[in-house]
């Protein structure tokens, strides 16, 4: 945990931000040379792997040149899908430390990350020190030592490290930006952004049920990013503006520990994490962020995503609409409550037809919901990341994104452990926040 030292004061918690070493420039709009057939080696195929690789099958301008796993029928299957698809894979496999052999593999460009969480960051930062680019399933790290180890190997090695965020792609999300983007809410001043998900069915299903493990052992919010990142692009974090501070506040843990004892048949006096934690943040424009976090009670998924302009809203859950400003007539009737006008429907769909992201094209969105993948969403962010690669484009998300989106987690932990107070949120990008104005897609020429 990277505290500053005498860190406590009456108002806030300080956070160290460690002095760039030297010869190390940012990473903000890097541009690598371009690679005209990726090669990825994926590591972890278990679910969220497993898709990873039928999806990238579909894309073009990259191949699967190695797939990795600690279990070896996981990687014969995927060789074997593979192949059936006209590509020939090399497969690593039989220890923790197989990932270390793929990452040296010449044949691999790309390494995509998708293996329980505590394996996220060292096999990320192997990679980058043997050459290659990473993209990191979500939440990419879980500690501010983490986030701070991932940017500084990205800035010394000059190799990309993307957090494989796969809701920024989500179709209502892309033109909502868009929508800020073009100022149709005025200033963007407050966001939502939550990860409201039962996740009663699937305890059982994660590899030695870490997840359910991972809740037990540790406090805060600890997947945050799904809500997070789309609205920290929609605010420009990290190109005009910057997150500073955050409070949290959580509840008991009611479920966690009788989820344990049905699975233990022992009593759980031990569980760390709350059934509901919530994360209030503001960023150095007086603009504030919303953040929860609930997978332990039975409402419905929800990933809030709202965004507050001065002139307008949009707000996906539980009903996707737009409201925009009005104009006020002179006679007011005060027990009419909803004479904003609000866009649902068809309306709605008229509305944002006129204002499709630029990176979504007919061609793509199609062929997006046809692929799949949360339905076509995490085959465009596939889609995006290996154009940017083909072409020597800057990525979507960079290095910062990651340790931005990442670091609620401890962060909202050291909130939570004293007494719910507020918390620096350090500067990843160590001063140059503020030279890039406002968020944007790159395209080749």
């Amino acid at each position: 945990m990277l505290l500053a030292s005498c860190a406590q004061n009456k108002t806030i918690i300080k956070t160290a931000v460690p002095p760039r070493p030297a010869g190390q420039e940012d990473m903000l709009q890097f541009r690598a040379e371009p690679i005209a057939d990726v090669g990825i080696g994926i590591v972890g195929v278990g679910d969220r792997g497993s898709g990873a690789v039928e999806r990238l099958t579909y894309v073009p301008g990259c191949h699967v040149a190695a797939v990795c796993d600690v279990e070896p029928d996981r990687v014969q299957k995927n060789v074997e899908l593979l192949a059936s698809r006209g590509q020939q894979a090399k497969s690593f496999s039989g220890s923790e430390e197989a990932y270390k052999e793929l990452c040296e593999d010449p044949s691999v460009d790309l390494v995509y990350i998708c293996t329980d969480w505590l394996h996220h960051v060292p096999i990320a930062l192997y990679a980058m020190e043997h050459g290659k680019h990473v993209a990191i399933e979500v939440p990419s790290a879980e500690t501010l030592q983490a986030c701070w180890d991932l940017v500084n190997t990205s800035e010394r090695t000059r190799k990309h490290c993307m957090i494989l965020e796969n809701c920024c792609y989500d179709f209502f999300e892309l033109t909502a930006l868009a929508m800020a983007q073009a100022g149709a809410f005025g200033e963007i001043i407050h966001a939502e952004g939550s990860y409201h998900h039962n996740l009663d069915p699937y305890w059982d299903g994660y590899w030695h049920n870490w997840r359910l493990d991972f809740n037990q052992k540790y406090r805060g919010d600890l997947y945050p990013t799904h809500g997070f990142g789309p609205v920290c692009q929609a605010l420009n974090i990290h190109r005009g503006d910057r997150l500073t501070s955050l409070v949290s506040m959580d509840t008991d843990p009611f479920n966690g520990p009788k989820l344990v004892e049905k699975r233990t048949g022992q009593p759980c006096t031990d569980f760390k994490n709350g059934d509901v934690t919530m994360t209030m943040l503001r960023t150095a424009k007086g603009k504030t962020i919303l953040v929860e976090h609930d997978v332990m009670t039975p409402r419905p998924y929800d990933r809030m995503y709202q965004l507050v302009g001065t002139d307008g809203y949009a707000g996906k859950y539980p009903v996707e609409q737009v409201c925009l400003r009005t104009e006020v007539s002179e006679d007011v009737d005060y027990q009419d409550l909803d004479f904003e006008k609000v866009y649902e429907g068809e309306e709605l769909e008229a509305l944002m037809a006129k204002y499709r992201n630029p990176i979504l094209t007919p061609e793509l969105e199609e062929m997006a919901k046809e692929v799949g993948g949360h339905g076509g969403m995490d085959f465009i962010m596939d889609y995006r990341m290996i154009y940017c690669l083909n072409n020597g484009l800057p990525l979507d998300m960079d290095v910062y994104d990651l340790a931005e989106w990442c670091c609620i987690t401890e962060l909202s932990r050291i909130s939570l452990e004293n007494g719910c107070v507020p918390v620096e949120i350090p500067d990843f990008t160590r001063g140059a926040w503020d030279r890039i104005k406002g968020f944007s897609y790159a395209f080749a020429e």
